[in-house]
């Protein structure tokens, strides 16, 4: 028996826990992990081509007219594109992927016309518990200033207005409890019979 891989999108606000989730996913070995692109110079110990590939805003434009991104946006002034070949090799082989992306990008890969990639698609949307509690988790960081926190729970209010538009919806707890949720979706979705194939019967 043989199975199709699967491409799971994790979307989130900004303190949900979506980051921490999928860094903790990464650490196995059962996802495929794309390195995107950017625009944006690196940051003190980012690795070009381990963190990001990180490239020109000309070459970033004609790979978007090439069709080279599976998903783009621009953020801050710069732009952010997942790389689609990577991600069809790896469903093609049967590797499931593993995306962190916003809502935008998210909806550009729910809408995406690649027969594969429409297939392979779960999304997952991460929901903290109450907007309190969003608030409490983003001031507990103590890495931001007023305005900043003020900007994020804006964006986050927007973000999760969207959360109908996902196929599982995970309602923030423990980061044990999430990864424990996620898992029980991955289990689900590799036992799809329609991502399986017999060699004979």
């Amino acid at each position: 028996m043989h199975r199709s891989g699967i491409l799971f999108v994790v979307s989130g606000p900004s303190g949900s826990g979506k980051t921490t989730l999928c860094d903790n996913l990464r650490k196995g070995p059962d996802f495929f992990y794309s390195v995107s692109c950017t625009t944006r110079p690196p940051r003190r110990n980012e690795e070009d081509a381990k963190d990001y590939h990180f490239i020109g805003e000309d070459v970033f434009q004609q790979r978007i007219k090439a069709g080279f991104f599976l998903e783009h946006a621009l953020v801050h002034s710069h732009h952010y594109g997942t790389p689609i070949q990577p991600i069809k090799d790896a469903l093609k082989a049967g590797q499931d992927s593993l995306l962190d992306i916003d809502v935008q990008g998210a909806n550009q890969i729910r809408t995406h016309t690649d027969p594969q990639i429409k297939a392979s698609l779960v999304d997952v949307f991460l929901m903290p518990p109450t907007f309190a509690e969003l608030d409490r988790r983003l001031r507990k960081r103590a890495t931001d200033d007023e305005e900043t926190i003020r900007r994020r729970l804006e964006a986050a209010r927007e973000e999760m207005s969207h959360w109908r538009d996902y196929a599982y919806v995970i309602l923030s707890s423990s980061m044990e409890e999430d990864l424990q949720k996620f898992r029980s979706i991955v289990k689900a979705e590799r036992y799809r019979a329609t991502r399986l194939t017999l060699d004979e019967i």
